[in-house]
């Protein structure tokens, strides 16, 4: 059962609209294939009424009905109400699972919370309601007062439920517990349904989920991304490939292709952004960062697992930068359908390694620029050569450079101001080319580019036409600072004077 739009839902700083909710329904039963959708709890609002309404409605249409559950309260008629007029037939009890809970919080005796909970049980059944229950505060329940959960359970052994749900409601179990307490439970009570909900607290609701299963729980409770309350809930993704992978015997409806849309639709509605390495659904968790690993790759797949990132609708990546190794780039040079020589390799993978000290990752959409701007600089001798310069831009003040170029055997220095930093630059040049009584090409075209979709640090390549006697000749210049590889594209041209 999936419990995003309930559970996750609780998230601080969560709200779902109710078109969000019902598509994030939609997706997952059609797509996903989860067995049943937890939506929302009784009673709550306005909001999650309408919200209620436009999934059952949906729901209905589309035979999805059984589906569809809502978490309800030991109310009376109250919760039973709200839930006709929401279209629901499946409620979620809400009971108590520990005396800790049942004493401080009800303040009531298991023989009066037991009446209580038989009355909307009955009641539940004559409007045509399907009832299942949890057991609030189970996990500390079994652990400080287990007698009152198995008398719990013999009462509810007596009434007409479908399942029992069994939450480790703070995240505070070790798998062991989890084993040992589901175990026990389904051994004593062989022809009941029972649910396991983890929690996420100690990180160990992905663990506390697989014991569960191989205790013998016959459902998990489970969020997309582990959203939910505090640290959250057992992730979807990750426990489905945890039961597919470590668990054979055990059969699931879920497509594990759909995990990943899915996931990126949940964090857009959510603005609960994914971290990178968050497994299997993290932007970074296949891409092969350490040349090592992508040379192990080409070598009989010595990197991969089980986890091949084909299954969740995803594909391996090598990413560059100073880390990378020629077999990375070879594998991003394969995908662009690029060849270079030996030689051609290990120029652009020295330059991807010096831009990857400046810049955290060199992306593939970088690499065509990368490739054009190092053959480039192979055919021009380098005569002369910027050594160092200063530019400033401050408000109100006109940019200033200051420059240093050796050329030949001689270095010169001069600073100037401008229109802006690449004009006080050329300034400067233009003074020290003074000197020398030469006369700078004509600027006649000036053009930036970076790769579709580049951030604020993708790298930039600066493509600038200079009228060099009759001839426009064009030089360009690659880093992810503009001005900076727009200099390199002027030094390219100073060397074919």
């Amino acid at each position: 059962m999936d419990t995003t739009l309930r559970d996750g839902e609780q998230t601080s700083g969560v709200s779902f609209s109710a078109a969000e909710k019902l598509t994030i329904a939609q997706l997952l039963l059609q797509e996903v294939k989860v067995n049943r959708l937890e939506v929302a709890s009784a009673r709550v609002s306005d909001g999650e009424f309408q919200a209620v309404k436009k999934i059952t409605d949906w729901a209905a249409q589309h035979g999805f009905l059984d589906k569809i559950e809502v978490l309800t309260f030991v109310d009376g008629e109250a919760s039973i109400q709200w839930m006709q007029k929401a279209g629901a037939k499946v409620m979620n009890l809400l009971t108590k699972g520990s005396l800790n809970h049942l004493t401080h919080q009800l303040k009531k005796t298991p023989a009066q919370h037991f009446a209580d909970i038989q009355q909307v049980v009955e009641r539940a059944q004559r409007e045509g309601i399907v009832v299942n229950v949890y057991l609030e505060d189970w996990s500390n329940g079994m652990r400080n007062s287990r007698e009152y959960v198995f008398e719990a359970l013999d009462f509810l052994a007596t009434q007409p439920v479908a399942r029992i749900m069994l939450p480790d409601t703070l995240g505070v179990l070790t798998p062991d517990e989890s084993y040992e307490f589901v175990k026990s439970i389904v051994d004593r009570y062989p022809n009941q349904h029972f649910d396991f909900h983890a929690h996420n607290d100690y990180d160990l609701g992905v663990s506390n989920a697989l014991e569960g299963v191989k205790a013998g729980a016959h459902g998990l409770h489970l969020t997309v991304n582990g959203m939910g309350e505090r640290a959250g809930n057992a992730p979807l993704s990750s426990t489905i490939a945890v039961l597919n992978d470590f668990l054979p015997e055990v059969h699931t409806s879920v497509i594990e292709k759909a995990l990943y849309p899915v996931s990126k639709l949940v964090e857009t509605f959510s603005g609960v952004r994914i971290p990178s390495n968050k497994p299997l659904v993290g932007e970074n968790v296949f891409t092969q960062t350490a040349g090592i690993h992508a040379d192990g790759d080409k070598k009989n797949n010595l990197y991969h697992s089980k986890l091949m990132p084909e299954r969740f609708g995803r594909q391996r990546l090598y990413a560059l930068g100073k880390t990378s190794g020629k077999a990375n780039i070879e594998n991003n040079l394969r995908d662009l359908g690029i060849t270079l020589s030996d030689e051609e390799l290990k120029k652009v993978t020295q330059r991807i390694i010096q831009l990857g000290d400046r810049k955290e990752v060199v992306t593939p959409e970088d690499l065509p620029y990368i490739i054009s701007d190092v053959l480039d600089s192979e055919a021009i001798e380098e005569k002369v050569t910027v050594l160092n310069y200063v530019l400033t831009h401050s408000k109100s003040l006109k940019p200033s450079a200051t420059l240093q170029v050796r050329i030949g055997e001689e270095t010169f220095e001069e600073s100037a101001q401008g229109d802006g930093q690449y004009d006080a630059f050329m300034n400067a040049l233009k003074k020290i080319y003074a000197e020398l009584e030469s006369e700078l090409p004509m600027l006649t075209d000036y053009a930036v580019r970076i790769p579709p979709g580049g951030k604020t640090d993708a790298l930039c390549e600066t493509i600038i036409t200079w009228k060099i006697g009759e001839r426009d000749v064009k030089t360009r210049g690659l880093d992810s600072d503009q001005t900076v590889s727009a200099i390199q594209a002027t030094q390219k041209m100073l060397n074919l004077l």
